[in-house]
């Protein structure tokens, strides 16, 4: 699967919408596919202040559990409780309702330094 245009990525492999205040944060569907089937999602507080690169959740899969880095800096404003009753969500919509919080940016200007979709995929073979 391709990656949406309008998504921005981390190394790490999350992805953030671009073009909102309020942007949904997830795993692409490269990362949710090496992990396999996710199986428990921890999400943070609403309301929280994170910086750029803080950890702020965890995925675990019966694989690995793996900790969800925040792309930007900002304050939790939602976080997907559909994932936390329903995990799989996460395997089979990764860019869509396998979302798993949504950050208002305090820079918006913090995008700039994030992975395009082409660099992303570049990057991930």
């Amino acid at each position: 699967m391709s990656a949406p245009e309008h998504l921005k990525f981390l190394e790490s492999h999350e992805w953030i919408e671009t073009g909102k205040d309020i942007a949904a944060v997830g795993i692409s569907d490269h990362a949710q596919s090496e992990l396999s089937d996710v199986v428990y999602v921890e999400l943070p507080e609403v309301g929280r202040e994170v910086a750029a690169g803080e950890e702020v959740a965890v995925v675990e899969s019966v694989k690995a559990a793996s900790d969800i880095y925040a792309p930007v800096a900002g304050e939790i404003a939602e976080v997907n409780e559909a994932v936390v009753e329903d995990p799989t969500l996460i395997n089979s919509d990764a860019f869509g309702g396998g979302w798993l919080f949504k950050i208002k940016m305090k820079e918006a200007a913090e995008l700039e330094s994030l992975l395009s979709p082409a660099d992303y995929e570049g990057m991930i073979g």
